[in-house]
């Protein structure tokens, strides 16, 4: 079996946590210490982020939609495709250096979708995007939800202050639709509380098999 090659690091803004960028082969991970956030061959329930929120959203025109985390693009891809050739679509990555992977040896996995003109980049914490308001639809696939594992802002994108900021930056029956890798009941609780409809999905890594993912689609 090849091995695992290191071809860059970077550190998160913030808390200093730092990510590894490795490939072995034509497959390519994004690791934080041993744990791996993401992984080239398992994008199943990213793609199912995005379809399950355009189902929700309706024939909106223009719809205006907010992913938050770039990563390795399989999320915008899949909105690409989804929402239409008059969506307006913008991605917030905290990470400047994972911006540079997606342009430069992920480039082959984004197959030129950073360059599309729906698509616009906000390099900065998602929460300020979220702010700016407007949006039918925010997708959230930061960390790996809401037990997250690189930064402990994201407790607070999660938490009931970050839930109510999005309910305000959402159109009526708008969608915050976020993806984890673990249940968590007390988020779904938290969703209620903030007072939205909430459907809970599940969703494999890689089509009909693969890890189970969880995906949240609560309507404002």
């Amino acid at each position: 079996m090849q091995p695992w090659i290191e071809i860059d690091t970077a550190t998160v803004p913030g808390d200093g946590q730092k990510l590894r960028l490795i490939r072995r082969g034509d497959e390519f991970s994004i690791m934080t210490g041993p744990t791996a956030l993401m992984n080239s061959r398992m994008f199943g329930s990213e793609e199912a982020l995005a379809r399950l929120a355009r189902e929700r959203v309706g024939d909106r025109t223009p719809p205006k939609i907010l992913i938050g985390g770039l990563g390795m693009g399989f999320t915008l891809r899949a909105a690409l495709s989804e929402f239409g050739n008059d969506a307006r679509i913008t991605v917030a990555e905290l990470v400047p250096a994972v911006v540079e992977w997606a342009r430069g040896p992920l480039a082959g996995l984004f197959e030129g979708s950073l360059d599309d003109a729906r698509v616009t980049v906000h390099v900065g914490d998602v929460a300020e995007a979220i702010s700016k308001g407007g949006w039918d639809a925010i997708l959230l696939d930061v960390d790996n939800g809401p037990e997250g594992l690189t930064r402990d802002e994201n407790d607070a994108l999660y938490g009931l202050e970050g839930l109510a900021l999005a309910r305000r930056a959402l159109t009526p029956k708008g969608i915050l639709a976020v993806w984890s890798s673990h249940k968590s009941p007390a988020f779904t609780k938290r969703l209620r509380q903030s007072g939205y409809a909430v459907e809970e999905v599940t969703a494999r890594a890689r089509g009909k098999r693969g890890a189970r993912h969880v995906i949240w689609i609560a309507t404002k």
